[in-house]
């Protein structure tokens, strides 16, 4: 049995993954706001702005897995919550860090999210794989400077960064709401349609997470992805998994900047991404679009 804690476990991939390690038989602990049980998880309190960290959370950990941070389009990309999103990415980590020197805490790995976003806001039809350098706009400086902040663990352990796309699942994310708009036959294309939109099953992604934290020759990035698709592509196979129309003209990408600022960039552009660390065999179950997308629904 190992002991993991997990920052961000109340969210999306956090919630999957701890079901994920409880049902093998791991101790699952959070870091959260509030300290208290969740379940039959403890989580402990941290205050990432204050630079306080409950230590009795690091004490005894054998692995780590942070996906805390803020909701990257949550709002409009002032100068302000820019570095609100690295904060809550970067600072966390070191705080971490630091939190773990003071407790003695040695632990095996730490597993941290990461986004493709690393490779830019960008439309091109050639993959993006680890080896590509970063990019240079907003959402890929957020990212370097997130995975940055995580590569300072690797003086106390082994540090892996999963860098993941949009995660297709039946609560949470982004799929629900594209669903409620299909439901209502309102799908519709963004801007051109033609952008690369790459996506991953929640399933598979919580088996590369227990995949990294199991095998002791992962380190470094890692892109997960499931599968790419143009936004073209995922919007027709999504009105056909829910048996809707798809009958709208497409969403103007003007008034799509008009609404969202530079947020709109990432609907609006997009690459494939593929994996050369990982490979297929590594994740397969749910790599089919239709497949995915028609049993996500089936069980909504």
């Amino acid at each position: 049995m190992a002991v993991v804690l997990i920052t961000g476990g109340s969210g999306l991939i956090g919630r999957a993954l701890t079901k994920a390690l409880l049902a093998r038989g791991d101790q699952v602990r959070w870091l959260s706001r509030e300290a208290g049980l969740r379940g039959v998880v403890r989580a402990y309190a941290w205050d990432v702005e204050r630079g306080m960290v409950d230590l009795e959370a690091l004490r005894g950990v054998d692995h780590i897995v942070h996906l805390a941070g803020a909701g990257i389009a949550d709002k409009r990309w002032s100068k302000r919550r820019v570095a609100e999103l690295i904060a809550s990415r970067a600072d966390s980590a070191r705080l971490l860090l630091r939190g773990a020197r003071e407790a003695g805490c040695r632990p095996q790995c730490i597993v941290s999210a990461s986004g493709v976003g690393y490779y830019g806001a960008v439309t091109r039809d050639l993959p993006f794989t680890e080896d590509d350098a970063p990019g240079a706009d907003t959402i890929a400086r957020i990212t370097v400077e997130w995975e940055r902040a995580v590569d300072e663990w690797a003086s106390l352990c082994r540090v892996v960064k999963l860098r993941t796309p949009v995660v297709l699942a039946r609560e949470g994310g982004a799929l629900p709401k594209l669903a409620a708009l299909a439901r209502w036959g309102l799908a519709a294309r963004i801007g051109s349609g033609k952008q690369w939109m790459p996506w991953v099953h929640v399933e598979d992604l919580v088996t590369a997470y227990l995949r990294a934290l199991d095998d002791d020759t992962m380190q470094g990035a890692y892109n997960v992805v499931g599968g790419n698709s143009t936004n073209l592509e995922f919007t027709k196979v999504l009105a056909s998994a829910l048996k809707r129309p798809m009958w709208l003209p497409p969403v103007p990408g003007a008034l799509m900047r008009l609404a969202l600022g530079e947020v709109a960039d990432l609907l609006l552009k997009g690459s494939p991404i593929e994996s050369i660390r990982m490979s297929d065999s590594n994740l397969p179950r749910k790599s089919q679009l239709g497949f995915s997308l028609r049993t996500l629904m089936q069980e909504s």
